[in-house]
């Protein structure tokens, strides 16, 4: 990995404003493309890097957090953090594929947040997830 700085992150193509994950890196966990209540919608073209083995396996860890950024855009919270995650690989994912992660809220109830999320790759479902986050009163970090 580069120690360059990370370039601001991109505005998604349609939607409302981006109010967290502001420093994530993108290239590592996908760019939003579609931004709404209660929605998002994130891309990530898997790079050389994000291979394990001369076949071009890409990291299952790679998508899961593609899966995980989708699932905290779709909540939207400066204070969101993730609690728990249920998921299930259905397929594996190539060097050069673009895996395409929705997500969608299913259910909030006080601070707590249930998230479904499906990533695919040309329609193909890839890996699929319940996502539990919760919105804190402040950042994590500061105890």
């Amino acid at each position: 990995m580069s120690d360059a700085p990370k370039s601001p992150p991109a505005a998604p193509a349609v939607g409302e404003t981006l109010t967290t994950h502001l420093g994530i890196d993108q290239g590592l966990c996908g760019a939003p493309v579609e931004l709404g209540p209660g929605r998002a919608v994130v891309e990530l073209p898997c790079a050389a890097a994000m291979g394990v083995d001369a076949e071009g396996l890409v990291h299952g860890g790679f998508v899961f957090g593609l899966a995980d950024h989708a699932a905290m855009l779709a909540v939207n919270h400066p204070h969101v953090v993730l609690g728990s995650a249920d998921t299930r690989f259905v397929a594996p994912v190539r060097v050069g594929a673009v895996v395409r992660a929705e997500a969608r809220r299913v259910a909030e109830k006080g601070r707590k947040h249930t998230i479904e999320v499906q990533c695919a790759v040309e329609g193909a479902l890839v890996m699929t997830g319940t996502f539990t986050a919760f919105v804190l009163d402040h950042h994590v970090l500061q105890g």
